[in-house]
């Protein structure tokens, strides 16, 4: 993994948890261990290599847990650890404000597209 530029413990946050799908990932987990393909469902925008790569950093990082089933077919089903438990405060603190951008009236700068320059 990199490593921090600056020291700061919210950097160290964002860089397991930075990214678009890792703690929305963690955000299904707390419902419960779920299976690959029960993530990609509740995910429908996530690519499979995408899926495979984030889970296996937050396995890596200890906070999710992998668990493979000796059967045919194989049952590979993932879970949260107690460390990745704690994630719960942050998830919840993240719901309620992705709640509140959603009932706030939308402004222009809530719309706007930055506009690319043309380099003639």
């Amino acid at each position: 993994m990199k490593r921090s530029a600056t020291g700061c413990s919210v950097e160290e946050a964002m860089r397991l948890l930075g990214g678009r799908w890792r703690l929305l990932l963690v955000s299904y987990l707390l419902d419960g261990p779920k299976r690959f393909n029960d993530l990609r469902r509740d995910v429908p925008g996530i690519s499979q290599r995408m899926l495979t790569l984030d889970l296996r950093a937050l396995e890596q990082a200890g906070l999710v847990q992998r668990t493979v089933f000796a059967e045919v077919p194989v049952k590979v089903e993932y879970r949260l650890t107690d460390d990745g438990q704690r994630l719960k405060p942050v998830v919840e603190v993240m719901r309620d404000f992705g709640l509140w951008l959603k009932s706030r009236p939308e402004t222009e700068a809530d719309s706007a597209v930055p506009e690319t320059v043309d380099e003639a």
